[in-house]
């Protein structure tokens, strides 16, 4: 279906108002009047875009701004933004090709994060039996923060069972958790513990929650050096410096609109009633549907949601998305029809 306007809350469709549970715009930034005008005053500052390498001999302050922010924010020594999140993920992935010896990823990675010669951790749901074996190696480890199709971040605790010659990477793609989960959104990095981590990599699109087309990557001061030294991020155009520069002036934004989502969120675990076909967490804003009929029966009652045949995913996905704009009245609604489901 093709529409001519952003959806907020509301989709137009052939000239009828729909309701709109899909997306990303988890915190409702993109349509946020306060939002846009700070975007709108950096865009006349910054301009709308910027095509030099990060690395040439004109730097804009922007980027140090905006960076060191978001450094503060997710709460990991150092940041480098790209201009999107998928560069992010890619770029990351390639540097580590450089110095990896082996590489394993968690079930339904996001692509940004994978690579044709990545092993699967788990065979038969157990631990790949060649990461227990007792050669000396470099193994780099790729998971999302949230696995596709789940509501709750994933599982570490795995790693114990890693043998101690073996020394790990683990880069988490945090899109979909980083301004939603931990403490004041600042994703999971920061709580993920690593006694038996060498080093821990955080990619992320920044288009989700946060509403600018871009993407970062956090780790260590070395690494993030490193990647801003490296080829492929030297030779491309960073994000747009007018959105690096917004992300500074926008936490106070992203707090707000985040208490308004969990007082949603919140409205919905009182009033949904717990059925095995969906799946719905208090904290986490997008429910799953298990039910192929789901998304006509939702259509049909004039609700639209997320459907689409997803690249790591071999079922069609059926996502309703929660997001901060929503009201009561919206929420009411939805809750009615899954309700009915049975």
């Amino acid at each position: 279906m093709k529409v001519n306007q952003f959806p907020n809350r509301v989709i137009e469709i052939n000239q009828e108002t729909f309701l709109y549970f899909g997306g990303t715009a988890y915190l409702g930034l993109p349509t946020l009047p306060e939002f846009q005008e700070i975007i709108f005053k950096n865009i006349q500052r910054w301009g709308t875009a910027y095509g030099s390498s990060r690395n040439a001999n004109v730097q804009l302050s922007a980027y140090e701004t905006g960076e060191t922010f978001l450094a503060n924010f997710i709460q990991s020594e150092a940041v480098l933004t790209a201009s999107s999140g998928m560069l992010a993920g890619k770029i990351t992935i390639d540097f580590l090709s450089t110095s990896t010896d082996v590489f394993y990823h968690f079930p339904n990675s996001h692509p940004a994060i994978q690579r044709k010669d990545s092993l699967p951790l788990f065979i038969n749901n157990q631990l790949n039996p060649r990461i227990l074996d007792a050669k000396k190696e470099k193994i780099t480890l790729l998971t999302d923060a949230v696995p596709s199709l789940e509501t709750q971040p994933i599982n570490l605790k795995i790693l114990d069972s890693i043998p101690s010659h073996k020394e790990i990477t683990l880069v988490i793609d945090e899109s979909h958790s980083i301004g939603i989960l931990g403490k004041n959104g600042s994703g999971i990095y920061s709580s993920i513990p690593n006694p038996n981590i060498k080093r821990k990599i955080l990619v992320a699109s920044l288009g989700k929650a946060f509403g600018l087309t871009g993407g970062v990557t956090a780790s260590d001061s070395n690494f993030i050096q490193q990647i801003k030294n490296y080829d492929t991020f030297v030779a491309a155009a960073g994000m747009n410096p007018a959105y690096v520069q917004t992300l500074a002036e926008t936490g106070h934004l992203v707090q707000k609109q985040r208490q308004k989502l969990q007082d949603n969120l919140n409205y919905l675990t009182q009033h949904l009633q717990p059925n095995p076909k969906i799946n719905f967490t208090a904290n986490y804003p997008s429910i799953y549907l298990d039910w192929n009929k789901s998304y006509d029966i939702l259509l049909q009652n004039k609700i639209v949601i997320t459907h689409f045949d997803y690249p790591s995913d071999q079922k069609t996905l059926n996502r309703i998305v929660i997001s901060a704009n929503h009201q009561k009245e919206d929420l009411d609604q939805l809750v009615q029809v899954l309700n009915s489901f049975s």
